[in-house]
């Protein structure tokens, strides 16, 4: 049960999924919270949920549906007023956590949050990976989130939004094979939500990849991540390629189907 008090409570829930080597820590920077929530995939094998339960957290499991889908659960399970969205790789500091106790007393409906992405052992400057703002603070009567897109997702909040000024730490890809991985199943999941839309053009399989490239390079500023920001802007040129690929090939095998 939370705390009675005038304040706004918070419930801070994290998605998780043999997440034992990274929940610990995550869970601990979620102490001031008035409630920790631990959305568990129920094919977790590892130790997250023992650790989770050692560490006080209330625990509910829900199966992978889409990311969308996940987060609405949340909403819906959640016990608090407002609700941060943490994931078990990210840290919450205490200045960020101070920052958002005085942000939900206020009269918005979300906040976008600036998060610090740390790769392969080095801080990004630019690249998409900073600022990196995400929309995870959010009080959780006036949010929602769109359950027919997969991956990348995003809440459709009713209210203003503000954003705050304390970063999110994100420990993020450790080794060029988790990244892979890791972008390999966002590329299935955000070609399934593509092919949703229709068939993308032949044209997209060259102007997707120079786009997202330029995107991630220049606009994005990955050129002020040296050699480490043309290799990720490379790789995910090559995954957005692989994405139209994915969408083209699922929409010519559903029209198959259908004859």
């Amino acid at each position: 049960m939370l705390p009675t008090s005038s304040s706004p409570k918070i419930s801070a829930v994290v998605l998780a999924r043999d997440e034992a080597d990274y929940i610990e820590p995550c869970l601990r920077s979620l102490a001031w919270a008035d409630e920790v929530l631990v959305l568990l995939d129920p094919e977790s094998r590892d130790a997250t949920e023992a650790i989770a339960r050692r560490l006080g957290a209330r625990i509910e499991q829900r199966g992978f549906a889409s990311f969308g889908a996940l987060r609405n659960a949340g909403l819906e399970l959640a016990r608090g007023d407002w609700v941060l969205f943490v994931d078990a790789d990210e840290r919450v500091s205490p200045g960020l956590a101070a920052e958002i106790r005085q942000a939900v007393r206020g009269g918005d409906a979300g906040y976008w949050i600036p998060r610090r992405n740390r790769i392969l052992g080095r801080w990004m400057r630019g690249t998409g990976w900073y600022p990196d703002e995400q929309l995870r603070l959010l009080r959780r009567a006036r949010a929602r989130y769109d359950e027919t897109r997969l991956v990348h997702e995003v809440a459709t909040v009713d209210g203003p939004v503000g954003r705050l000024r304390e970063p999110l730490i994100h420990l993020n890809y450790a080794s060029l094979s988790e990244f892979w991985a890791k972008q390999r199943r966002y590329t299935a999941l955000a070609a399934r939500t593509r092919a949703r839309a229709g068939r993308p053009r032949a044209r997209a399989l060259l102007g997707a990849p120079l786009r997202e490239f330029w995107r991630r390079f220049v606009t994005l500023h990955g050129y002020r991540d040296g050699a480490l920001g043309l290799v990720l802007s490379l790789a995910l040129a090559y995954f957005e390629w692989e994405t139209v690929r994915q969408a083209r090939a699922l929409t010519y095998q559903a029209a198959g189907e259908a004859s």
